[in-house]
């Protein structure tokens, strides 16, 4: 680990239904005990992504962390993608997908310990339209729940899980999609289509069981129905999906058209309903700290 680091400390206190305070007071404090130079700011209106935006042109951080779910590192992402700051996160979302897949522990010491680390990952970023997208993004029922969700007062899985059921209810799937990769395209109806840069979403499910996010690639996953014992059989560590159940295409460009607007969101956050959607892969675009047994 390099001396006189100089750390940004971006904390989202809304995320997730956990205080954030402890976890700022441990960081605060190692980082005091090491002299480690620590600029700590809490995400709590737009005002302080000007600041933040300031304080990365101003100072020559070594580091970003990160304390938050999926949402506020995909804001800290587009921050710093042209810094070369290497970002560490501290999950404390409703869900925490990227971190679940790069295996960042659940223990604050060991968080802390792999933000300081010198193993990292470079992470392709998937570039969606005018945005761009980190971990999953998809079109039509999980994007349906994520908005009931943000509707909702309870937050984390219980709120997730909570809104599950009167979404599945009400669902007006089939979708359909046009899937342009290479200039082939193809017309399909499902459920969901899932555009992966990542294997899991935060709640465990397995939805890429190949995908690696440093390749180059994403992938286009249709799921062409609800069928509930192959979406229970998502949450173990499978090596493949039925092909009955879902069909997967690997790329690194493709055009998406929906017969009719249909719901998306992009790394755990309801965007709205779109009916075209443009993805490319931008190579290795943020460094990640990542535990020793992430490979």
């Amino acid at each position: 680990m390099k001396t006189n680091l100089q750390i940004l400390f971006v904390i989202n206190p809304f995320a997730g239904n956990t205080a954030k305070e402890k976890l700022i007071e441990y960081v605060t404090t190692y980082c005091k005990k090491h002299s480690i130079q620590l600029k700590t700011v809490k995400i709590t209106s737009t005002d302080d992504d000007k600041l933040i935006k300031s304080l990365l042109e101003k100072h020559h951080f070594d580091r970003v962390w990160v304390a938050g779910g999926d949402g506020t590192i995909h804001k800290m992402v587009k921050m710093v993608i042209d810094y070369p700051v290497i970002l560490g996160i501290f999950p404390e979302g409703s869900a925490n997908g990227l971190a679940l897949n790069l295996k960042i522990p659940d223990t604050q010491e060991e968080q802390l310990r792999v933000a300081l680390s010198d193993k990292t990952l470079s992470l392709d970023v998937l570039k969606m339209n005018n945005d761009i997208c980190i971990h999953i993004a998809d079109i039509g029922v999980n994007a349906e729940l994520i908005e009931n969700f943000e509707e909702g007062n309870i937050r984390g899985k219980v709120g997730y899980a909570l809104k599950s059921i009167p979404t599945l209810l009400n669902t007006t799937y089939p979708f359909t999609f046009e899937i342009n990769v290479n200039s082939n395209i193809q017309t399909k109806e499902g459920a969901a289509l899932v555009i992966a840069n990542a294997r899991k979403y935060g709640t465990g499910a397995t939805v890429n069981p190949l995908g690696e996010m440093d390749d180059g690639k994403f992938e286009i996953i249709l799921f062409k129905n609800l069928n509930f014992i192959e979406i229970i059989k998502t949450l173990s560590d499978i090596n493949s999906l039925n092909p009955d159940f879902a069909e997967v295409i690997s790329t690194n460009k493709a055009e998406i058209v929906c017969k009719s607007p249909v719901p998306f969101q992009i790394d755990g956050d309801y965007i709205g309903k779109l009916s075209k959607l443009n993805v490319s892969v931008l190579k290795k675009k943020v460094s990640v700290a990542v535990p020793e047994n992430n490979s």
